[in-house]
């Protein structure tokens, strides 16, 4: 059966200290007020450059638009407490970024999950 579109796949470097991860962590990763996993090693999150129906339900899922997402960034850039994260143009550029960074987060379709990363949450499309 042929994935939907809007199924979103949060994906994590292979080495990342859990198998799956609840809303509130992703999202306090993704708003940068957690900046490490539970091991000490540093979360580096990725996003996707685009407005796609997948980026928007991707945050959507954390309550956020994307808009809200751009403005506490650059708030957090402004006051020193973090980089936004940087956005890649495809979604197999983000699948290369997140296996070779450690510490990586991400998200791509459910379609497009290899098994050279780790597989923390399938978002379903409300």
């Amino acid at each position: 059966a042929e994935a939907l579109p809007a199924q979103v796949a949060v994906i994590a470097h292979k080495e990342v200290p859990v198998d799956t991860i609840h809303r509130t962590d992703l999202l306090n990763f993704y708003v940068l007020d957690i900046k490490s996993w539970k091991n000490g090693e540093s979360v580096v999150v990725f996003d996707l450059k685009n407005k796609t129906e997948r980026k928007e339900a991707f945050y959507d899922f954390l309550g956020k638009s994307t808009s809200r997402m751009k403005s506490i960034w650059m708030k957090k850039l402004l006051s020193g407490e973090g980089n936004p994260p940087e956005a890649l143009l495809t979604e197999e550029e983000m699948l290369n970024k997140v296996k070779s960074t450690p510490g990586a987060i991400g998200f791509v379709g459910v379609d497009k999950v290899k098994s050279d990363v780790k597989l923390l949450m399938v978002i379903e499309k409300k």
